[in-house]
């Protein structure tokens, strides 16, 4: 059910284009299965221990090039637009972690912007992981992906063609990490356009291995623009999408990374992509596309939340009798943060430490 939240119908009145905000609540009908889980996994870590061994690191591969200032394009300021635009986020919050677990809370929130409005909803689910710090980050990465992707499916419905669809990172799809295909094979489908938009790219470099991005914007002289194509797709590597890079707004100086799925790129780029300067210049992420500002923002659960969470997480590991030792293995790797005042892993890390 559709309810106005005044929290957020006030938070969302700054913007100067987008004064109503309008949540759509996501009952969390899995918590149960959650701390079921999490009992499971623990359980099984406190009687039999866990594996050691050593990942392969597999990071997105870096990219070398010179830029060409030929493609560089211009695109047109658009003040106004009928389309809808929605967006995707996933934050993850540490509840309790030692050095080798730890239970998290995965927030996953959409945002829809279409015309004056703006409609929201999130879910919310525990996940537990065991294993070092490095396998950790990855389990929780791909849970990330997993649940973005499912949850703008789950919405898609809210879009028509030729409506947009943002995704917050890089066109990387199928396999671990990555976003899952039944998305792009659904959008594609449904004529929607969707766009990998990345807060930033730290893997695209010029030929003297400089920051691409900085490097193109010397270069450009219009004050919003296009760079197509960096690199091309290619799915056999999992890249489902021309890498691009945009600059949406001439009164900022940032400039994104933009991937643009492949079935769009036989299309008029500059058209596709000039609707989104439409709602870019918001002035808490002016050059930025506020619908994923705002589902980053929706995505920040509160600090009432996370009580409520931690609570249930140590009153269920309390009834199977795990809560004691697995204190005593908290209280073996948290002591830099008790010297800082920190009582529990949440009040400090505010981005996905593991």
């Amino acid at each position: 059910m559709s309810k106005v939240i005044s929290k957020q119908q006030l938070k969302v009145k700054q913007l100067r284009t987008f004064p109503r905000a309008r949540t759509t609540m996501k009952e969390h009908g899995s918590l149960q299965g959650d701390l079921a889980e999490m009992k499971r996994r623990l359980g099984e870590y406190v009687d039999k221990g866990r594996a050691i061994n050593f990942s392969e690191v597999k990071e997105e591969p870096t990219v070398g090039v010179k830029p060409d200032r030929s493609k560089i394009k211009p695109l047109r300021k658009i003040d106004s637009y009928e389309g809808h635009f929605m967006a995707v986020d996933c934050s993850s919050r540490t509840l309790k972690r030692a050095s080798n677990w730890g239970i998290y809370l995965l927030r996953v929130t959409y945002a829809l912007v279409k015309g004056r409005e703006v409609e929201w909803g999130y879910k919310e689910r525990i996940q537990t992981a065991v294993g070092d710090s490095y396998t950790r980050h990855r389990i929780l990465e791909d849970s990330r992906v997993e649940l973005e992707s499912q949850m703008a499916l789950d919405v898609l419905r809210k879009l028509h063609e030729g409506h947009y669809l943002f995704l917050d990172g890089a066109s990387y799809f199928g396999g671990e990490r990555k976003f899952r295909t039944f998305l792009y094979e659904e959008c594609e489908g449904q004529g929607i356009n969707l766009l990998a938009i990345s807060k930033q790219s730290s893997t695209l470099h010029d030929e003297k291995g400089r920051d691409f991005m900085a490097s193109v914007y010397t270069l450009a002289s219009d004050p919003i623009w296009v760079y197509h194509p960096i690199m091309k797709a290619n799915k056999e590597e999992h890249l489902y999408g021309d890498v691009s890079v945009v600059k949406l707004c001439g009164d900022s100086s940032r400039v994104f990374r933009c991937d643009v799925m492949e079935y769009l790129t036989n299309s008029d780029l500059q058209e596709l992509l000039s609707p989104v300067t439409s709602i870019s210049e918001d002035p808490r992420c002016l050059g930025y596309p506020v619908t994923l500002w705002l589902a980053h923002d929706f995505s920040a659960p509160s600090n009432s939340q996370l009580l409520y969470y931690y609570d249930k997480v140590e009153e269920t590991l309390r009834e199977i009798g795990l809560l004691d030792v697995l204190r005593r293995e908290e209280f073996c790797c948290n002591f830099p943060d008790e010297i800082h005042g920190i009582r529990r892993p949440f009040e400090l890390e505010l981005i996905d430490h593991v």
